[in-house]
């Protein structure tokens, strides 16, 4: 987990310091290499569970401070969101039922979570992106109150010095300007640690790269964002232009960003990626240093190299390079990043397996990867895996080109359980997490692809909105037994609801509101305004500017007017909407609450209120949305009586 104990001076002194004692350690961890002082011979394994807290509706609960107040668990801590968590998994021995014992602490540690998070009205979920997340969740209100991320968010913006834009493509784009790093917050992890010695670091590392691409392709688990259906495990990109610190300027030299697969296979040593970091990153966090490594090193002691560490903290490669101190010991680990959370534990823990069977048996397998794949092939499976998943296209060893899953299953799920024999784990795990990866890829079902097809098969049910909710509604009942993916049956909408839990649903305007809108500029003809009310089966059409301010609403009664004056006009006179439009709006929210909204429609008359989040239009809801819900509550209520 990252530093937390940070430093808020900003001050010159205090920068020149820590960079001081940045080189220092470096120089510090060069001097331990080649004085052979890294543990060799130990294998051990560890992992980090990240998690998303949610209310009774499925939407993001900014519980986590008063969790961790109540729990005092050290291995619970916090992450960017006050809607998430991270539970510290305890390293392993990798041997014997080592995956089965980390399986069981992480069940534990969500178990306690959920707990207390239910004592708050909340529970904890599991999953890569959290479906039913909206821009208005991704404020600083919601950023953990710590100097860590309060620190990170201010030098981002201030070195990027501009607002964030992203734009990613999937089945649907989504394009959107950002003000801060709670981006980072939508992206929810399992990522798992693999103790190295030295002497195997670059050849180890090199071979985390080739196999990244694989591990993504078959634990893909994050295609929706802000409800839209993206990559297979949007959190690639997302995870990408959330920290993104650089101003347009650095983007056009070709800088390359804080979260990336890398530039290049490791040559020799750990020390090319720490140099490689410290040259090209600016220091972004620091603290103070209270004594210089080399001086430690030099009475003979192991030192902590906390600089070093703070700093790579703040750079996110997907196979990044960790240090640490165990019992006095120096070692080296790799960290891979590009795991989602969920879908459910044992899915997790398989994907786990996979990597470490890989990671044992590919370095007899296929020796020096670097010799038998270009390293532009190894990032672009990586970002084959990320868009497609299971039906991405590889180039892989020798410039074989071959399909993920073909891949997978005839080739390197065999040599992950030679590779887990190897190193004697217990034939009960083996199969267990194994056989799980193996069924996923015969069912051709992960993840990315059950969240896809419940979806589809949706399509035509509900709002959005409900549909999105109904993905993560399944996916926690799911996880709470703790079921494999490709055992699951596609996400429905409930057929029958009690009334209670229908009265979460849909508490504010942003569960319910149409957001497939059809709209009109002022200068179009009020004849495509009435065509598309007739071919859309609509009764209001939002009116926006070039720019994408709402300014105006015309309506269906609005049409009869201008048909009932027909006579005193020119029969072949054109009629703008701006002629017609009303502007003197009553709008909402997606935040407003639903009685709220039904009080202002009754109030003020009208048939529609549009809903505007940043200024921007994002949905309508109407009279006729409310006599729906109030049609649904009564059945809901009749059914929850008969079952009663």
């Amino acid at each position: 987990m990252g530093d937390h104990n940070v430093s808020a001076e900003h001050n010159e002194h205090e920068a020149k310091a820590f960079m001081k004692a940045l080189l220092s350690d470096l120089a510090a961890l060069e001097q331990l290499i080649d004085a052979g002082r890294i543990e060799r011979g130990a294998r051990r394994i560890g992992a980090e569970q990240e998690m998303f807290l949610v209310d009774n509706a499925m939407r993001p609960k900014s519980i986590a401070p008063e969790i961790l107040a109540a729990v005092t668990d050290p291995r619970l801590t916090t992450e960017t969101g006050k809607f998430n968590l991270e539970a510290n998994l305890s390293p392993q021995d990798f041997t014997g039922s080592c995956l089965s014992a980390m399986e069981e602490e992480a069940i534990e540690l969500v178990e306690i979570a959920r707990q207390e998070a239910k004592k708050l009205g909340g529970d904890v979920l599991l999953t890569g992106i959290l479906p039913t997340l909206h821009q208005s969740d991704l404020t600083l209100e919601n950023l953990t109150p710590n100097v860590r991320y309060f620190e990170l968010n201010r030098i981002i913006q201030q070195l990027r010095g501009s607002n964030s834009t992203v734009y990613i493509k999937g089945l649907d784009e989504l394009t959107l300007t950002h003000d801060n790093m709670m981006l980072e917050a939508c992206c929810t992890s399992f990522q798992v640690h693999y103790q190295v010695s030295a002497e195997e670091f670059a050849a180890l590392h090199n071979l985390a790269q080739a196999i990244t691409a694989p591990l993504l392709a078959v634990a893909a688990n994050s295609p929706l964002l802000l409800g839209h259906r993206l990559w297979h495990e949007t959190r690639i990109p997302l995870f990408q232009h959330s920290v993104d610190e650089r101003s347009q300027l650095r983007q056009h030299r070709g800088h390359p960003p804080r979260v990336s697969f890398g530039e290049a296979w490791v040559k020799d040593s750990i020390l090319e990626i720490f140099r490689e970091e410290i040259a090209r990153f600016r220091v972004v966090l620091t603290k103070k240093i209270e004594e210089d490594s080399l001086v430690v090193l030099a009475r003979g002691e192991v030192p902590q190299l906390s600089a070093l560490r703070l700093h790579n903290g703040t750079i996110w490669r997907w196979n990044r390079p960790c240090y640490g101190v165990n019992d006095g010991v120096a070692h080296l680990r790799i960290e891979n990043r590009v795991m989602p959370a969920g879908p459910s534990i044992v899915d997790e823990m398989a994907n786990a397996a996979f990597f470490f069977g890989l990671m044992t048996a590919l370095p007899e397998e296929y020796g020096d990867v670097s010799r038998m794949m270009l390293f532009d092939d190894a990032k672009g499976n990586f970002f084959a895996a990320a868009r497609h998943g299971l039906k991405a296209q590889f180039t892989w060893l020798n410039g074989k080109n071959i399909l993920a899953s073909t891949l997978i299953q005839e080739h390197l799920l065999p040599l992950a359980r030679a590779g887990l024999k190897q190193a004697h784990l217990v034939t009960e795990d083996i199969n267990r997490y194994l056989d799980v990866i193996e069924a996923r890829v015969q069912s051709d079902q992960n993840g990315a692809l059950w969240a896809l097809r419940s979806l589809s098969a949706m399509e035509a049910q509900g709002t959005r909105n409900q549909r999105y909710r109904a993905l993560a509604a399944e996916t926690l009942e799911q996880q709470q037994t703790n079921t494999p993916v490709h055992c699951w049956g596609l996400a429905t909408l409930a057929q029958s609801i009690g009334a209670q839990r229908w009265s979460q649903n849909f508490q504010t305007v942003g569960q319910f509101m149409s957001t497939d809108l059809f709209t009109v500029r002022p200068d179009d003809l009020v004849d495509l305004a009435a065509c598309v009310m007739d071919w859309k089966h609509v009764r209001h059409v939002p009116v926006e500017d070039d720019e994408g301010r709402l300014v105006g609403l015309v309506s269906h009664r609005d049409l009869l007017h201008l048909m009932a004056q027909g006579s005193a006009r020119k029969e072949a006179e054109p009629v703008a909407v701006k002629e017609i439009m009303k502007q003197d709006l009553i709008t909402v929210t997606p935040q407003t609450p639903t009685l709220t909204a039904l009080e202002m429609i009754r109030r003020h008359k009208v048939g529609c209120l549009p809903v505007l989040e940043n200024e921007r239009l994002v949905g309508l809801v109407t009279a006729y949305d409310f006599l729906t819900l109030s049609a649904e509550l009564i059945d809901a209520q009749l059914k929850a009586t008969e079952a009663d």
